[in-house]
């Protein structure tokens, strides 16, 4: 069974937990992952752009000129498309991008990558995060002490922490969410994880089937 150790704020270790093989120790499913990645990006966009056709623009109820007679090309509507101000041929049409991935194939990325993370030594846990105000200094100071000031980090509480949340927003590198939260796309943006005890057993809980 896997073990890693429970750091404090200074980077001491206070202790070792196991970590569940069927979350931690999985064999990495890179295809997974970029569905789920795929997926989810797809479902933030809007969709909501929208042209307007022919039948749509405003005005061209009327024949420009007669059929015949003008030695002019024969037109039957000034908002045709080949008009200026005219419809638009094909254009985009309200939609809804969202693609359908199944619930296991979201377990099996999100193993995946906590797995590939724990195996690389880029996966820290601290036993709590307990931050007297929320200056952003001290938090650097944090994450100095556990050797993630210089990487791109991910850092995941079980619950809202307001003071934690409120010292790393402004770091470029640093991203901050509970774990409920936290999407396949959000841990793919970073390099490293800090996660809470709480938050390692919850997603235990959650992953092991």
């Amino acid at each position: 069974m896997p073990r890693i150790a429970v750091l404090n704020q200074l980077g001491a270790e206070v202790g070792r937990i196991n970590l569940k093989k069927e979350v931690f120790d999985v064999e990495p499913n890179m295809q997974a992952v970029f569905d789920v990645v795929n997926a989810q990006r797809a479902a933030m966009r809007q969709g909501t752009h929208k042209t307007k056709n022919r039948t749509e623009v405003r005005g061209g109820g009327r024949k420009p000129w007669r059929q015949k007679g003008t030695g002019r090309a024969r037109h039957g509507s000034i908002r045709s498309p080949q008009w200026r101000g005219g419809g638009v041929v094909f254009g985009p049409t309200p939609r809804s991008y969202k693609l359908k991935v199944n619930r296991k194939v979201v377990k099996l990325a999100l193993k995946s990558l906590l797995t590939d993370r724990f195996k690389s030594g880029n996966l820290v846990v601290v036993d709590k995060f307990e931050l007297e105000d929320h200056k952003t200094k001290k938090f650097v100071e944090i994450l100095k002490n556990l050797n993630a000031y210089d990487k791109k980090v991910i850092v995941i509480t079980e619950e809202y922490d307001e003071k934690l949340w409120l010292a790393g927003r402004n770091l470029p590198n640093v991203y901050i969410d509970v774990r409920p939260h936290v999407s396949v796309y959000d841990l793919t943006n970073a390099e490293m994880y800090i996660t809470t005890k709480d938050a390692v057993k919850a997603y235990e809980g959650e992953l092991k089937q």
